[in-house]
């Protein structure tokens, strides 16, 4: 027979020796996602970029506004890229530096993508986690409202609001926000069907929390996961929405760019042999687009219940 006290030195020594470790659902999907080495890549290239867009003015000898004369007008001879007149991805047809250009290209266009992922994440998340936990008649009148929204073509309201109330960046954040948000509340909306049914939601409910504490404290974190991927997956597109737009000329204006504008700009000089006007931003369009996806599809993986 062990005593009491044998018997408790013996279960110290157990739960000493046995490292127990707490495992959570972030946890696992970072072990996951650092396992993935195309998100791997594209998370380390995805911030690569960002710091070009955020520092690369620095290394700038050209402001993107200021014109070299020496070389404007001979763009095909005198524009190619050279570290020797500062120009390190040449010059566009005016004499602008295209290094500059680029930088500022790049980081409006992850601007636009980032803004309008971040209304999606917002309105989204909160419209159709409402319209989930009521359900009924708030959740039919809602619903049917985005369905109505989604019907309107989103490419056309865009234009439209671009022509009329006149072509700037700020005109084209709200048009993409209006819009961007509604497949959001699509996805929230099914997934709260099914949370609001768990033990924990009805436990808060028989203790009298309000249902705005409840959808705020309990619905919306357990939304985080399929959230964060969502809008991971939708900047691409937001950052093709825009490029469009500026490919059309009716996105961000002069002195201000974007890769669409710039794309634009060089397609329209590839008939005089002007190659590297249009390499480099499209590089960085595609570049960033590939981050974007391959780390969205990551976060996809990790996140994926079924894996865990």
């Amino acid at each position: 027979m062990f005593s009491n006290k044998t018997t408790a030195e013996d279960l110290a020594g157990v739960i000493t020796a046995a490292e127990v470790k707490g495992r959570s659902l972030w946890s696992d999907a970072a072990a996951r996602f650092v396992r993935n080495k195309a998100a791997v890549l594209g998370a380390v290239v995805l911030l690569a970029i960002t710091v070009f867009s955020l520092f690369g003015q620095y290394f700038a000898v050209w402001s993107n506004e200021e014109i070299d004369w020496s070389i404007m007008g001979k763009i095909s001879q005198a524009g190619a890229p050279s570290f020797a007149n500062g120009h390190y991805f040449g010059a566009d047809e005016l004499g602008r530096d295209l290094y500059a250009r680029t930088v500022q290209g790049t980081r409006i266009s992850i601007l636009v993508g980032m803004v309008g992922s971040l209304v999606a994440v917002v309105v989204g998340t909160l419209y159709g986690a409402i319209a989930g936990y009521f359900g009924g008649r708030v959740d039919n009148i809602m619903m049917r409202t985005v369905d109505v929204l989604m019907s309107i073509p989103f490419m056309f309201v865009l234009i439209l609001m671009l022509v009329i109330f006149g072509r700037s960046i700020v005109m084209l954040f709200i048009g993409i926000g209006l819009i961007s948000w509604l497949d959001m509340a699509r996805i929230t909306r099914g997934q709260t069907l099914t949370i609001k049914n768990k033990e924990f939601v009805e436990a808060a409910i028989a203790v009298g929390v309000s249902p705005t504490m409840i959808i705020l404290r309990h619905i919306v974190p357990n939304l985080l996961g399929i959230v964060v991927v969502y809008a991971t997956l939708l900047i691409p597109g937001l950052i093709m929405t825009e490029s469009f737009i500026s490919f059309l000329g009716l996105g961000v204006q002069e002195p201000m760019t974007s890769l669409g504008a710039l794309i634009r700009s060089g397609a329209g000089q590839m008939q005089f042999g002007v190659i590297w006007q249009l390499a480099f931003p499209l590089t960085f369009f595609l570049v960033t687009l590939f981050a974007f996806t391959f780390v969205g599809d990551g976060l996809r993986d990790a996140l994926d219940p079924k894996d865990r």
